[in-house]
């Protein structure tokens, strides 16, 4: 719903000089996909904050440090995305950067929320093992989603390396004597 006030629109001129003002489909996919990626780092703020609280109020206090780190990871990403700084610093491949917050949060995760559960008895340590068992898998949702994303992207990056190379093949002529 607000997703389309920041689509970009296009005027197009028919054959008899009519102006239609549509959305660019491309551009729609782009922006729902940064939506989606936007809502995916939201929530894993969400759920890292939540379990930071969690290991706060809890015996197991020795683990608050990773769901305060993906926390604030996942804020910055938030903020990177929102402010497009991945648009302006081209140097950072920035799906590459979240696949792989997303791949040590879910192991990292993992981890703790076993040895939370099974090694502290209080509420306190196993409401954030379960918080940390459910920040997995979302974890584990976005870091496929994000790899779909990265795979796309090596195959047009292997296309235009490879038409690169054939036309500065075709350019260079060696002589032989």
């Amino acid at each position: 719903m607000f997703a389309s006030f920041y689509l970009k629109r296009k005027l197009v001129n028919t054959s008899d000089n009519t102006t239609y003002d549509y959305l660019s489909s491309k551009s729609k996919i782009l922006h729902l996909g940064m939506v989606q990626k936007r809502c995916g780092l939201l929530g894993n703020s969400v759920l890292s904050f939540i379990t930071f609280i969690c290991y706060i109020a809890s015996s197991a206090a020795s683990f608050m440090m990773a769901p305060l780190i993906e926390f604030l990871l996942a804020l910055f990403l938030f903020f990177a995305y929102s402010s497009k700084l991945n648009e302006k610093f081209k140097g950072i491949y920035w799906p590459l950067t979240d696949f792989l917050r997303c791949v040590t949060a879910a192991i990292i995760y993992f981890a703790i929320s076993i040895a939370a559960v099974s090694k502290y008895s209080d509420g306190a340590s196993k409401a954030a093992g379960v918080f940390g068992f459910i920040a997995t898998i979302v974890f584990a949702v976005d870091f496929y989603i994000t790899f779909n994303d990265l795979v796309m992207f090596l195959k047009q990056g292997g296309s235009e390396n490879e038409t690169e190379a054939q036309k500065s093949e075709d350019s260079c002529t060696v002589f032989t004597v």
